[in-house]
């Protein structure tokens, strides 16, 4: 019997959405995880275990400074990037550059700049790079950019897409290096590229000019005095003044959070319970966004970071009618401090507790409205994470069906990934300067 060949894989950036690539690629016999790059060795073994509870070899382990040496001593193949957000250029490029296929979490990276250089090597090496836009992969979505290509509300005219992150997801962007703007982009660049890449995808359209304000109402030092609601300490391990902060999220109740961050800080330093309600933090918490695209629709977008419930409306107004899209991913949530979870579920890539349901209504225009069946999933964002993989890495095992998704969407390339990008930057740009803001402006030649 002649043996399955296996692409040889390195993940670099091993926190805590890592795993997710870490336990796939162990899954698929067309795979090996050869190598680990990350500045914290506590942070690469804990990967080493979950390849060993997969019953996969252990990887090499890489410090970030020899990247390119471990593309060559392992001979890798495919590159996953799962770092700071700032820095998924300075494994991208090389990796391209060396001939790998390379998948990076999104979003692609958060400045012009740095997307211009990936977009250069793309073009200059002609290999393959692919965005982690999950939310694609959700079979919700999936149904909604059905409807819209057949042309059930005729020609898609404005769109009102409304993003609620609860105070348990919501707050944990303002624990950790996300509440940077100069590492994440802040919230338009890291979390609202999945929603502007949706949106893109779903209109088949490209966005062209950008008007928005921005404030950080809610976390903060000012915010959190103002509202009565700031506690005094800077991290909440061993701090007594967070013993009972429903904002507080305490590291050693989380398995996989104490394994990964608190047992890791001796390597890096890095703190991944900072309180939300202390600086620096430099990202907004409410966000509202105007923008026109090129074939002359108009989205109204509003994120949250602060909400009792989590979850999402959308709606599409066109010539023929409205499509609306409620979705509950968690009615409510208890504070952290009567949670202890293994799953590490404040970062919010686990199916919620007290999840509610989904609602598609398509209202015809002179007709009734009727509700629009649909295939929830429970899963990762909506079962999107699995399909996600599936699509990226193929089917986990010969048991497993080979539905992909990959004939109602290709998976998301560069280009995708930098047009979400230009929706955030000029989102960012437009509320320093209070005028609106053209992509073009941003990042030049993407219209």
């Amino acid at each position: 019997m002649s043996r399955i060949p296996r692409l040889r894989a390195a993940i670099v950036g091993t926190g805590h959405r890592a795993q997710m690539f870490t336990r796939a690629l162990a899954a698929r016999p067309g795979h090996l995880v050869a190598a680990l790059c990350d500045p914290s060795p506590t942070r690469m073994a804990f990967h080493n275990r979950l390849l060993a509870e997969a019953g996969a070899p252990a990887a090499s382990r890489w410090e970030p400074d020899r990247f390119t040496d471990m593309l060559a001593e392992e001979d890798i193949d495919e590159v996953v990037v799962t770092t700071v957000d700032a820095e998924h250029d300075r494994s991208i490029v090389p990796a391209l550059e060396a001939g790998c296929r390379v998948v990076t979490e999104k979003p692609m990276t958060v400045d012009a700049e740095r997307c211009a250089r990936i977009l250069h090597a793309v073009r200059e090496t002609g290999n393959s790079l692919t965005v982690a836009f999950n939310y694609r992969f959700n079979p919700v979505h999936e149904k909604v950019r059905a409807l819209l290509a057949d042309g059930a509300i005729g020609e898609v005219l404005s769109v009102h897409f409304e993003w609620l992150l609860d105070v348990r997801h919501g707050a944990d962007y303002f624990r950790r290096w996300h509440r940077e703007k100069q590492c994440s982009g802040g919230l338009m660049v890291h979390k609202a590229s999945h929603h502007f890449d949706l949106v893109n995808w779903w209109l088949a359209d490209v966005p062209e000019q950008v008007f928005g304000h921005g404030r950080l109402g809610f976390y903060g030092r000012e915010a959190g005095e103002r509202h009565g609601l700031r506690r005094d300490y800077a991290r909440a391990h061993r701090a007594e003044e967070a013993a009972d902060d429903p904002f507080a999220l305490h590291l050693e109740a989380h398995d996989t959070l104490r394994a990964l961050y608190l047992d890791a800080e001796r390597d890096d330093g890095y703190l991944r319970d900072r309180n939300v309600f202390d600086g620096p933090i430099t990202i907004e918490d409410d966000m509202a966004v105007l923008v026109r695209y090129a074939r002359g629709a108009t989205m109204t977008y509003h994120l949250t970071a602060y909400a009792p419930w989590e979850g999402y409306r959308i709606m599409f107004n066109g010539s023929a009618g409205r499509l609306e899209l409620d979705v509950e991913e968690s009615r409510w949530q208890r504070p952290l401090t009567r949670v202890a979870s293994s799953a590490g579920a404040p970062h919010g890539d686990a199916a919620a507790e007290r999840a509610g349901g989904a609602r598609l209504t398509l209202r015809p225009l002179w007709e009734a409205p009727r509700d629009i069946p649909l295939t929830v999933a429970h899963e990762a964002h909506g079962g999107g994470d699995p399909r996600m993989l599936d699509a990226l890495f193929g089917p986990a095992g010969p048991a497993c069906p080979a539905d992909t998704g990959a004939a109602t969407h290709p998976t998301a390339t560069e280009r995708d990934g930098a047009l979400a990008l230009a929706v955030g930057l000029a989102a960012n740009r437009s509320f320093e300067t209070g005028r609106p803001v053209w992509t073009g402006e941003v990042l030049p030649g993407m219209g």
